[in-house]
């Protein structure tokens, strides 16, 4: 009795607070269990005193789902979960979290429930439960239209069904919905990106349906993913060389093929393999008529198998979001048959790959139908783009391959650890009528397979994904002190980097005066130790010496300092303007091209020497070179290192300047009477070309 007074007390207070306020608008089966809790289920077993109304009725719904009554679905978390997460402290959470997968687990085997608004409520309100999960939660929402959900929620339930999210991309997707809200996620934008869900859904499953491309696509069985260029208005234009003709796109999750226009219909399709390992190079390109580069609207597609790249155009009036689309998802197909050679995955752990990366292709196509606002970079939603884009990202795709390889292998066996009823993409996929491969039976007849979520804890997968997001932060963070330095201007660089390099300058200088003997006593004591040193074979011991001293000065300066840099001033030179800076640049220009003028002068008298074609030098040269050899043989590299340094450093010494002045005049005396290789220059190639 004390039990249900307390019960009814909560429920009263519960209904007294305004929280029923939704009972007067569109009424679910969510919504009929709070009321049926509020006015008569008094029935103690129908009741958690843990958990809070909220999460009661959202674990009375997925009793209901599952058929069975909360007390047993508490009698089986208490058998299968580690003791770890039953905690009193976290109890709440991590049970409600236990029912909610295992209702999701059943409620995704329906045909069509995307299609369902009772389904896309109900995980809207397991996230609502997730927030307030317990008795103790200090402040109760009202369920109704108005009512949101935050980051955590979101990222937990979501990526239980993996066509609505994944725990890679569940943050990104997350701040896309939440973009004119305030980070918080509003029922009605929820439902709008379920409904696009479901429609592209169906879009898709037409498109693979169709007649496109049929004969060439039929022996892999490939779905069409996306199609472009078959407004006459909008095509999409395919550069080779300086040629370009207009055409129709199709992406499929093997290939790109692109077929040209003819009058009234298309020519044969050109294939561009994505699915094997030919070393593919996929990025953005500049494209313009003839040749020329003037527009950001391509995509240049590289691959061992074509004789010469090709370029595809994207044309718009504005922007080059078009582009940025194609490129992604081309990048998205690439790189998921990248992840599955690299790991060797075949069978249905292949198909459960490959239709990740179709649901995210499909996520990136809902979210640009249903918001005007959609962010131009689309990778961000595309877990291998992320993969590839993130610190460690090797790594969530190692565990990612790990967990998909066990994905056929686990059963439904009480106590199997924390990885609890979550769902594969496969059997989603299937469920909504499109399906991936030939082997769809095997993972679509388990119930309950290894997934992304675990109960109460996070995963291998998301630990790896949070460590990368860390990661990737620090690096945002250094990122932006990197675009914070950088200044305009040859002159200013040039100056900051004169400052920068002034200690390093300065060590120079003082080691030049040294080599130079403008103090004999400085030089004499230095030429003595290093040779000491030499000597004694005590080089390693000074880099080390030099390491560990390093190493002290950044501690010191860390724990002595107060954590901040010291901000380098640097005098700033007299502005310029345009002219003076077209002339900076032209004149650095110049300089570069006189230096690499003069390596390749260098270089070819090299091979002047080399191919004798100044007999007397060749000699002196060869001579040299087998004196050389017969020292580096025979004496030992102790001695070999003695005599480089005193013949190095004694050159301008008082007693052997003179001598080494003479001995360098000798030298480039002979290096400029060497002749260069002649060099004989192709053009015809590319006349023939331009033609």
């Amino acid at each position: 009795m004390a039990i249900a007074s307390k019960t009814r007390n909560m429920i009263e207070g519960f209904v007294k607070d305004g929280s029923f306020k939704w009972l007067a608008r569109s009424r679910n089966t969510f919504d009929e269990d709070l009321e049926e809790m509020g006015k008569s289920s008094w029935d103690p077993s129908n009741w958690m005193e843990e958990l809070s109304p909220i999460a009661n009725a959202m674990v009375r719904r997925c009793s209901k789902i599952l058929g069975l009554p909360t007390s047993k679905l508490r009698e089986i978390f208490d058998d299968e979960a580690p003791d770890g997460i039953k905690e009193s402290s976290q109890f709440a959470r991590n049970f409600l979290e236990y029912c909610c997968f295992r209702a999701l687990a059943i409620s995704t085997k329906l045909d069509d429930f995307l299609d369902d608004k009772l389904f896309r409520r109900l995980t809207f309100n397991m996230m609502i439960a997730w927030e307030f999960p317990a008795a103790s939660s200090k402040s109760i929402p009202i369920i109704d239209e108005d009512a949101t959900v935050g980051l955590d929620a979101f990222s937990r339930i979501a990526p239980a069904v993996p066509i609505i999210s994944n725990v890679i991309i569940s943050e990104n997707l997350f701040e896309v919905l939440t973009m004119s809200t305030d980070g918080r996620l509003q029922f009605s934008s929820y439902d709008k990106y379920l409904v696009g869900l479901e429609r592209g859904l169906r879009r898709l499953k037409s498109q693979t349906e169709s007649s496109l491309l049929l004969a060439l696509r039929s022996a892999r069985e490939e779905k069409i993913l996306e199609i472009d260029g078959t407004v006459t208005s909008q095509p999409v234009l395919q550069h080779l060389g300086i040629s370009a003709w207009p055409g129709r796109l199709i992406l499929t999750d093997h290939a790109l093929y692109f077929e040209a226009h003819r009058v009234v219909s298309y020519d044969k399709a050109n294939i561009y393999d994505l699915s094997e390992n030919l070393n593919q190079v996929v990025k953005p390109e500049l494209t313009g008529p003839w040749g020329t580069k003037l527009f950001d609207k391509g995509i240049f597609f590289k691959s061992n198998s074509l004789p010469e790249p090709v370029v595809m155009e994207f044309p718009e009036l504005k922007g080059h979001s078009r582009r940025d689309y194609w490129l992604a998802v081309i990048r998205e197909i690439l790189l998921v048959h990248r992840f599955m050679h690299k790991f060797q995955i075949t069978g249905v752990v292949r198909d459960e790959a490959l239709m990740k990366a179709i649901l995210g292709i499909l996520r990136v196509h809902a979210l640009r139908e249903i918001s005007s606002t959609m962010p131009p970079c689309c990778e961000t939603l595309l877990m291998f783009n992320v993969c590839n884009q993130l610190p460690g990202g090797d790594r969530i795709l190692e565990k990612l391959a790990r967990m998909t390889t066990r994905k056929g292998e686990r059963t439904n066996e009480g106590k199997a650890g924390t990885d609890m009823y979550s769902i594969s993409a496969l059997s989603v996929a299937s469920n909504l009528g499109f399906a991936v491969g030939t082997s769809m039976d095997s993972p679509s007849k388990r119930d309950l397979v290894v997934g992304e979520i675990a109960v109460g804890g996070l995963s291998p997968l998301r630990k790896a994904v949070e460590e990368s997001r860390s990661s990737y932060k620090k690096v945002v963070l250094a990122q932006a002190t990197v675009d914070g330095v950088k200044v305009d201007g040859i002159d200013t660089n040039m100056a900051v980097m004169q400052e920068l390099l002034s200690p390093v300058m300065e060590v120079g200088d003082w080691l030049l005066s040294l080599a130079y003997w403008e103090h004999p006593p400085k030089s004499s004591v230095f030429c003595l130790v290093s040779l000491y040193i030499i000597w004694r074979e005590w080089l390693g011991y000074v880099v080390a010496l030099l390491l560990v001293f390093f190493a002290v000065f950044m501690v010191l300066t860390r724990y002595c300092g107060d954590g901040k840099v010291v901000e380098l001033k640097v005098i700033a030179p007299p502005p310029m303007n345009t002219m003076e800076q077209l002339l900076a640049v032209q004149n650095a220009v110049s300089q570069t091209e006189v230096l690499i003028q003069d390596g390749n002068v260098v270089l070819l008298k090299l091979r002047a020497l080399l191919l004798s074609a100044f007999p007397q030098a060749s000699e002196k040269l060869a001579v040299s070179l087998l004196v050389t050899a017969l020292v580096l043989f025979f004496l030992p590299i102790k001695y070999i290192l003695l005599l480089v340094f005193v013949g190095l450093f004694t050159m301008y010494s008082p007693p052997r300047r003179a001598h080494t002045e003479r001995w360098m005049r000798r030298l480039r005396e002979w290096w400029f009477s060497i002749p260069a290789a002649p060099v004989f220059l192709d053009r015809g190639k590319e006349d023939k070309k331009r033609k």
